[in-house]
């Protein structure tokens, strides 16, 4: 029903988000998971019924690294789990925790880095299976690839860690690995962090050339989000405060781009891109407040919507329907 919903109501693309790898990836004990067998035909009818509502099935998969193992985001106080609340040890690429309500990371061994950027491989080839079309790989946020990246989280005296190529390199294998497991025809995204908000931490330029060695690598679209790995970041979120770094990406890296942040307006999202600030426009919070929202920015934009379901025009909140209101 949760994504459902959001393909009935008009989205050309739906998203299943943050599906873990792995079990010690999952964010929470309530997070999705595509790491057995089993939850491919779990997973099938979602697929299924996305398609059969005219969008594209696409799923995010993800490794929730130090930031895993946490209370659901609705749940205080904030802290990571235990074991006898069905938490798990966490890990990442130094023993650096996120805050003070973390714990401490087991810092992953090279051995370790390299199976779980074959789990990202292998989620992948059974998201295919499940029926997903479009695979997006969640390297935002401070999760594990996002904690790679900043040298705020990467301590590592290794090729893993040090220059911003080292830095780049679990995301980059990973990616040669999805890339190499899928076929060459599937949309393969990433979301990253476009900055981290904190200074000498992750920025835009470094987003940059990250996203050149992504097209080098195979990615066809970079989901430009920002922000998760510092706890210590300072930003003011105002409508599309990201825009201008899936701007950038674009322009700069010659790769096409997802705009997120706060769009929450018809016009606003036609705005980006009509002026070329991005090849997609990402909703989030708008579509949980509103599943509908698509037809109504296409009612907004066209005069009508064409895809609004004949039953719904009848009390649709313009005169899209001009039969009698009985």
């Amino acid at each position: 029903v949760h994504l459902g919903s959001k393909a009935v109501g008009g989205a050309g693309l739906v998203m299943a988000e943050a599906t873990a790898v792995t079990p010690v990836g999952r964010l929470t004990p309530s997070c999705p998971g595509i790491w057995s067998d089993a939850h491919i035909d779990a997973w099938r009818p979602v697929a299924k019924f996305i398609e059969s509502q005219g969008a594209v099935p696409a799923i995010q998969i993800a490794h929730g690294g130090r930031k895993a193992s946490y209370t659901r985001p609705w749940d205080f106080p904030k802290r990571n789990l235990e074991a006898e609340e069905d938490g798990w040890p966490i890990v990442g690429p130094s023993s650096v925790p996120f805050d003070d309500t973390y714990a401490v990371p087991h810092e992953l061994t090279k051995s370790e880095i390299n199976q779980i950027s074959q789990n990202f491989a292998q989620g992948a080839v059974r998201s295919l299976d499940a029926g997903f079309e479009v695979i997006e790989l969640h390297f935002a946020h401070g999760y594990l690839a996002s904690s790679f990246m900043s040298p705020l989280s990467n301590s590592r005296e290794d090729e893993y860690g040090g220059s911003l190529e080292n830095r780049c390199r679990f995301a980059l294998e990973t990616i040669e690995s999805v890339r190499n497991a899928i076929p060459e025809s599937t949309p393969l995204f990433v979301r990253i962090s476009s900055t981290e908000f904190v200074e000498g931490g992750w920025d835009i330029e470094d987003a940059i050339q990250l996203s050149k060695w992504m097209k080098d690598t195979g990615v066809d679209l970079v989901d430009a989000s920002a922000g998760g790995n510092s706890a210590n970041q300072t930003v003011n979120p105002s409508p599309g405060y990201m825009v201008p770094f899936a701007d950038a990406i674009r322009r700069e890296a010659e790769i096409m781009t997802g705009a997120v942040g706060l769009i929450t307006e018809a016009n606003q999202a036609e705005r980006i891109l009509v002026e070329g600030n991005a090849d997609a426009v990402f909703i989030g919070r708008e579509l949980m407040r509103n599943p509908y929202w698509p037809l109504y920015a296409q009612a907004q934009l066209d005069g009508k919507s064409e895809h609004w379901p004949i039953q719904y025009e009848r009390s649709s909140f313009d005169a899209t329907y001009a039969g009698p209101k009985a």
